[in-house]
């Protein structure tokens, strides 16, 4: 797909589910109210955006609750840190930094 980069980071949260909550001895309790999730983050070209969403979807979803969520984010710029270069010298992708997009997808 042309996609140069993903960054994938153990994470933990959440959302609908609410956490976990267990029973013991007749009594309810929660230890830890978030969830043990895997966030994705990729950036690409604007005309890029809908494949990338569609294939997350077509890989990732199940039909059950917990099967995440995609956050569009628009990159205003990027910045090599290396060499100081700023937008599309420092990412090399055509067209820019205005046809830059982040998508950041959440999977439970």
């Amino acid at each position: 797909m042309g996609i140069r980069g993903v960054t994938v980071s153990d994470v933990r949260g959440f959302g609908a589910q609410g956490g976990s909550t267990e029973r013991h001895g007749g009594s309810e309790f929660s230890e830890d109210k978030f969830i043990a999730k895997v966030k994705m983050e990729i950036v690409v070209c604007k005309d890029q955006v809908e494949a990338v969403v569609e294939k997350i979807i077509e890989e990732a979803r199940t039909g059950e609750i917990g099967d995440g969520k995609i956050f569009l984010i628009p990159v205003s710029d990027v910045i090599r840190v290396r060499t100081g270069e700023r937008g599309e010298k420092a990412e090399r992708m055509s067209g820019g930094r205005a046809d830059m997009m982040s998508l950041t997808a959440s999977i439970d």
